[in-house]
């Protein structure tokens, strides 16, 4: 007699990398930054969170990147739900699972490209050593492996951005969240930090660039548009909504 096989059971659902359900941000003298926003992120995606000035986008970074708690609504980022989280455990989740790249580079004066990088592990308890060492790893990912000794004020404009960018990358993110990382750079240079995010994510970088830049948006996979603290479209490579 013979005995069928057990079956195997499905490999459980990754969590979503970031969950939004309901989310309001209000401030003092009935400022509504976001009101009601429901937006999903799954591992591997590559968006643009795109609006004007004043849309509720770079609210949406605050809130996404677990840098600010919504006024209502639930948060969740890697399964965790952010409102259950203490400060510690929020900065944890970020410096496991979040990098950040932003508008103008928040670099150390002083410090070399390598150092630079290696700072993004502080908080990581990575010894100097290995931070040194991985930081190499991230800047030779991010082609600059030439600029290692290099202070940011021996940098360009679309070199600091890429040191930023490998500074992000150096903790192995789930999500790099990129605050419009060309708003300072000239187009060539631009080009060229763009045309990099669109490598980290085909490598399987989940990728949301933040930006009022209605050409930059275009040229990604997913386009969420915010007006007046509200998402009024949410379109993915020609579909009218994003499943």
């Amino acid at each position: 007699m013979t005995t069928s096989p057990a079956p195997v059971a499905p490999p459980a659902p990754v969590a979503p990398v970031v969950e939004l359900r309901g989310a309001t941000k209000s401030y003092p003298g009935g400022v509504h930054a976001l009101r009601g926003v429901d937006l999903t992120v799954r591992e591997g995606e590559m968006l643009a969170v795109v609006g004007p000035s004043g849309s509720g986008k770079s609210t949406m970074l605050q809130i996404m990147g677990t840098l600010d708690k919504p006024t209502s609504g639930t948060v969740r980022v890697a399964g965790y739900d952010v409102g259950e989280l203490t400060d510690a455990q929020l900065s944890a989740l970020r410096a496991r699972h979040i990098g950040f790249v932003f508008q103008h580079f928040h670099l150390a004066a002083g410090r070399d490209a390598v150092d630079n990088v290696a700072d993004g592990l502080l908080y990581a308890g990575v010894p100097l050593r290995e931070r040194r060492a991985r930081a190499r790893e991230a800047l030779t990912k991010v082609r600059l492996d030439h600029r290692f000794s290099h202070t940011p004020n021996e940098l360009s404009g679309g070199e600091k951005q890429r040191v930023a960018i490998a500074r992000a990358l150096v903790g192995d993110p789930r999500l790099l969240l990129a605050d419009e990382p060309t708003g300072a750079l000239d187009t060539a240079s631009g080009e060229v930090v763009m045309e990099l995010l669109h490598e980290l994510h085909a490598g399987g970088t989940t990728v949301c660039v933040i930006t009022h830049d209605n050409e930059i948006a275009d040229a990604l996979p997913r386009r969420v548009r915010f007006r007046d603290g509200e998402i009024v479209s949410d379109t993915c490579a020609g579909r009218v909504e994003c499943l």
